[in-house]
């Protein structure tokens, strides 16, 4: 496994080693081992799947506060998405900063996202299968979301369609106003 740095400290985009012949491939999507050796030392206690039917759909900005934050392993399986991780923690050199990568089963990419980071993602494909681990387990108390168009933050999501979105998502608010609880030296 290869980890890139972002530019948002903590935040890795992971390369899988792709073992391949004619007839298809193999590849490890997670090894403690091989993880920690990265410097990447998380149990995960939870995976997770969506299923997102068209181009263009939007979740996020998503996260749980404290003291049920997560940190997540997300990955492709199917089609390909715009993922973007945003540094909710106050006090943070990279506070309300993002990165956005490109996941796709072509690519095969995943992306680390410790705690104390927002995590939304945008389909570049119809038909997509998005998979993820956590460090943490759900916790509907601590689930919570900020705008996806918050322009504190300003992701460029590109066009957004806005049919496509989650009535979680288009009532969310905005960082300001929400009770993110992170704070950069205590997650």
């Amino acid at each position: 496994m290869n980890r890139i740095e972002t530019k948002l400290p903590g935040v890795y985009i992971i390369e899988p080693k792709v073992f391949g012949d004619a007839r298809g491939y193999f590849m490890e999507t997670w090894s403690t081992r091989n993880f920690a050796e990265l410097g990447l030392d998380y149990e995960f206690v939870q995976d997770n799947q969506s299923y997102s039917a068209q181009k263009g759909i939007l979740r996020g900005i998503h996260f749980q506060n404290a003291p049920m934050s997560q940190a997540k392993l997300v990955r492709v399986t199917r089609g390909a998405v715009m993922d973007v991780a945003v540094d909710l923690r106050k006090g943070s050199p990279t506070y309300r900063q993002w990165v956005a990568v490109e996941l796709s089963a072509e690519n095969k990419r995943m992306l680390m996202i410790p705690r104390g980071f927002g995590h939304g993602f945008k389909t570049l494909t119809d038909d997509v299968e998005f998979c993820y681990k956590v460090d943490n387990l759900y916790s509907r108390e601590c689930d919570r979301g900020i705008r996806f168009d918050d322009p504190a933050i300003g992701v460029d999501w590109g066009e957004v369609r806005r049919e496509l979105l989650s009535e979680k998502d288009t009532s969310a608010p905005l960082l300001q106003d929400s009770d993110c609880n992170f704070v950069y030296g205590e997650i």
